[in-house]
Parts: structure tokens; sequence; C-alpha cells
């Protein structure tokens, strides 16, 4: 999805990290954005807010999302588990309990699923929106630049009474040259398309702590940022690992240069954290990575990269 501190899918706990397209500060493009891990959705608020509700309405707590394939009654279904590197197109499906396709859905933030892809190194991330045919099948066109695994994450509330928001995650193999590489190291800043986003804070195993980030273009502040999916931000954070995702959603405020998040990582470790934000009329994904609860780890050489 093309893309102060608020939580809203991201009630799960904020276990995340993130990055960007390629990597730190890469532009996604106006793909799509992914939602949050949830447990529940917050209420929205005035567009000119962001679009969300406040810390206290979204509520805190729960586990980080994404870490399983079925989750209450519902199943993400990929149909393509392999692609090649480059462009190709990617189809799944979310079924019931009784293995029918899902054909409706609550609309959140303008969409109806959110779909993000990230690699397990965490040095590639899109945020898509798929369309969906009648049947029920999901599908969209992704780059993905290099082969290796990956992770796609499902971000939806059935239309069906009583259902709640889910993050749904399945692996996705890329065939293709492979060379692990490090987690891009910690840094305050992150360059994207001219822009320079800065990041005050950090977050903090077991409770909310907040996240601000400032967005400037040619040493100067950027005062007039876009809505995009009904905030004036969007930041997914992926947990290195497991990949423990969520989405956080910005507090209330006015259209830049700070954007203000409410996280809480649910457990101590490097996160990447990818912010959307969107600006003469295009998404761009700055990218951080962050470590919660201690010092930064040691550099890896790429070889004695795993996850």
């Amino acid at each position: 999805m093309n893309t102060g501190v608020k939580i809203t899918a991201f009630a799960a706990a904020l276990a995340a990290t993130f990055g960007a397209a390629y990597g730190l500060g890469t532009a996604v493009g106006p793909v799509d954005e992914p939602k949050a891990v949830h447990t529940e959705h917050a209420a929205p608020t005035k567009a000119g807010d962001g679009g969300h509700a406040s810390h206290d309405e979204a509520g805190q707590g729960a586990a980080a999302g994404g870490l399983q394939v079925s989750e209450g009654g519902y199943t993400l279904a990929l149909e393509t588990p392999r692609v090649a590197a480059g462009r190709s197109v990617v189809r799944f499906s979310i079924q019931d309990g009784s293995g029918r396709k899902v054909t409706a859905y609550k609309t959140e933030h303008g969409k109806e699923l959110h779909l993000i892809v990230a690699s397990r190194d965490l040095t590639v991330y899109r945020h898509l929106h798929p369309v969906r045919a009648a049947d029920g099948t999901w599908s969209t066109e992704v780059d993905l630049p290099v082969g290796g695994g990956y992770k796609a994450f499902a971000d939806f509330t059935p239309a069906a009474n009583g259902a709640k928001g889910l993050t749904l995650g399945v692996d996705l193999s890329v065939a293709g040259t492979y060379t692990p590489r490090p987690l891009p190291a910690a840094a305050k800043t992150a360059e994207v398309d001219g822009y320079r986003v800065t990041l005050d804070g950090t977050p903090v195993p077991g409770r909310p702590s907040e996240l601000k980030l400032t967005v400037g273009k040619g040493g100067k502040p950027v005062t007039d940022l876009e809505p995009y999916l009904g905030a004036y931000g969007h930041l997914v954070a992926l947990r290195e690992g497991d990949l423990a995702y969520l989405h956080v959603h910005p507090n209330k405020g006015g259209p830049g240069p700070e954007v203000s998040f409410t996280a809480t990582a649910p457990s101590p470790g490097a996160y990447r954290l990818f912010l959307d934000f969107q600006h003469d009329g295009t998404v761009r994904t700055a990218a951080f990575t962050v470590h919660a609860g201690g010092t930064a780890p040691a550099a890896r050489a790429p070889g004695d990269h795993t996850h």
C-alpha cells in the first residue's frame, strides 16, 4: 500500500524491524501497504489526524503477528509458493475452516487486504495491494530482485460477523542467485529519493515507547506530507530471525515533518522498521535497523548470517 505513535493492528506487540525496497532507504514505489498484526482494529478518527484511533483506543498487548499460516479459523493458502527472481505474479487465497475461499472482507485503510513481502535477511521489502477475483483468488505482480527465502504476510479482516483482523504469514521461495547478507547497520537517518528521514526513539521490550520520524528534503523540513491510505505515514516492523510482524499506525498529528508512533517491542532483539510516506504523489519507503533492549550485537560476516 502506497506509504506520536499509535499502533492499530499492532496491538499484537511491536516486535518488528524495518527495511525498504532494496534495503535501508530504498524506495518501494506506489505499490501497496500492509496493515498490522492485529488482535483488534482501532476505530478510525478524522482523516486529517491520520485516520486512526488513539493509542488508548487501539489497545495494547497480544503477541506479534504473522507467525502462523492459520489462525482464528482462517488459512493463508499460497498458490505460487515458488517464483523466479525479478518480476513475477503471486497468487493466493484466504480459506475458511471448510477450505472455501473467502470472498467478503471489511475495508481497512482503504483496502480489503494488504500484502507485505520481505526477504528473510530483511534487505528486500514490498508493500502491495493485490486484486481479488470473484472466486476469492488474490493476485499481484511483485519485483523480487534476488533469490532466496522470503515471507509473505496477508493483513485482512473477514466480513463474517465476529471475525477479527488477522495477519497470517507464509514462506515464499524465490529461485535465483542468493548470497546471504547481514542485517544493515543501525542508523538514525535513512536516505530515499533525495529525502532524508530521521528516527528519534527506540522500541522498548514490554512497554510502549515513542518513535518519531522526521521527513526532510534539500535541508528543509517537509510540512506537506500527503495522506496515504488515510494516514500521513505507516510503519511496519519485522523482527530479525522469525520475521514477527506488525504494522504501527501514527498518532494524531499534522502533515509533517514529524510522524509519531507508539510501539511496544515484544522481546529484546534487532528489528527492521519500514516507514511508508507519500509526497508529491509518490509513496516512498525509508528503512531503519534498531535494537530493542540492549546494545547492538557484533557485526557478522555475510556467510555467517542465518535465520
